[in-house]
């Protein structure tokens, strides 16, 4: 039966997590040829078996627009070299530096809405603000921010989509495009002139000897805009809307922000931003008494390992006090969480979410009192392979100004 992909599931996968766990852990989707996997020791299993578990199924998903192959497509001293050069763009003096702009952008996004004491979290605040970090990271014009997220939102589209009609698929391949197009004499500008941006920092990179091709940067490029900009403002906006949920926990990160760390954490558990993750069994694979074949595509519920009571006391009641988080390592490798991923291809970017999130909520829980839901708002989630809200429209005790 078509259970995942129905308009049931897709109202609300947590509903139906249990069920799954339960009586379904390997779920064969006949209309996509693909395997559903639900269990924590499962997901994990296929995520840090790299060998047996590959991410060949990209090449189909994501590399038609991410114009190249992407990180999580690599593998070896490749993968390992051109990870590293990404990462560094991420850590140490750049995160810094990073961390001050991000605090910068959100102010001056959040200043309009502070007199009106309203704001919708994911669609005035948090999708224009994760794509102005994104681009402020790579060294691209701000001012642009529009047209690139039109852009990305087509090539995140043709990633996450299950099925795509003939129209939409031309769509995204064109935003692909449009996107290769304004990047290719950026690329050719840093060649000539470098910075300290990220693009600068790819250009002027080597592997194997070898400079990176304009189709390499091309490729990398992207998948930092689409893996730094999609979570970014789903996270936030799940964050404060768990908080808004639970007044007592709100109420204690606001007197403790060292508490912050553990609500984002706890966020990335409970309704993990990234819901599916692909890859392709290289040779059959038993779980729980049902033979994957090889050659199959396999979809990591993430969402659904997130709350297996086999890894998580009480899954369904969102704690930031609970004590199998692990907050300290909640985004590293070493995470329980399974949000970024885990293994050879866990998130690049989770120490840059890290910090974008906690700055950001921290500067929003210091301008926001007596922050609720807007009168008549109805709260909505939609997506498949990442969810969040489709708004987050929040009322709030207005400050004169942006404390800076």
């Amino acid at each position: 039966m078509s259970w995942i992909l129905s308009e049931d599931f897709a109202a609300d996968p947590y509903r139906h997590f249990t069920r799954l766990r339960e009586q379904a852990p390997v779920h064969y989707e006949a209309s996509i040829d693909s395997y559903f996997l639900s269990r924590y020791p499962d997901v994990k299993r296929v995520l840090t078996d790299h060998e047996a578990f590959s991410t060949e199924t990209l090449q189909v998903r994501a590399e038609p627009v991410m114009r190249g192959p992407v990180l999580a497509q690599m593998t070896g001293a490749e993968h390992t070299a051109k990870r590293k050069i990404v990462v560094r763009g991420f850590t140490g003096q750049a995160l810094q530096d990073q961390t001050r702009a991000i605090r910068a952008n959100a102010a001056e996004l959040i200043a309009p809405f502070l007199p009106r004491g309203r704001v919708d979290l994911v669609n005035d605040f948090g999708k224009p603000f994760a794509v102005r970090v994104t681009l402020d990271v790579l060294g691209l014009d701000r001012d642009d921010w529009q047209q690139v997220a039109a852009w990305y939102r087509g090539i995140a589209e043709f990633i996450t989509s299950m099925t795509l009609t003939p129209e939409r698929r031309r769509h995204c391949l064109e935003c692909a495009e449009q996107l290769e197009a304004y990047l290719a004499p950026v690329i050719d500008r840093r060649r000539r002139r470098p910075g300290e941006d990220l693009i600068s920092r790819l250009c002027a990179a080597e592997f194997d000897g070898t400079a990176l091709s304009d189709r390499d940067v091309t490729a990398l490029l992207v998948n930092v805009l689409v893996a730094a900009a999609e979570p970014a403002d789903k996270t936030l906006a799940l964050l404060f809307k768990h908080l808004i949920d639970h007044p007592g926990q709100l109420a204690q990160v606001r007197r403790d922000p060292a508490l912050l760390p553990a609500a984002v954490a706890e966020t990335l558990r409970y309704t993990p931003p990234v819901q599916l993750i692909p890859r392709r069994a290289e040779r059959d694979a038993v779980f729980a008494g049902t033979t994957v074949p090889a050659g199959a595509a396999v979809f990591c519920m993430i969402g659904a390992a997130n709350r297996d009571p086999g890894a998580f006391a009480d899954p369904d009641t969102f704690d930031i006090h609970r004590p199998d988080l692990g907050t300290a390592r909640s985004f590293t490798a070493a995470a329980q969480h399974l949000a970024f991923g885990t293994g050879l291809h866990q998130c690049v970017g989770a120490a840059f979410a890290r910090a974008e999130i906690e700055t950001v909520a921290a500067l929003l829980l210091s301008l926001f009192d007596r922050v609720r839901y807007s009168p008549g708002f109805r709260y909505r989630e939609s997506g498949l392979y990442t969810r969040g809200p489709a708004s987050l429209s929040v009322d709030f005790t207005p400050e004169e100004t942006v404390r800076r």
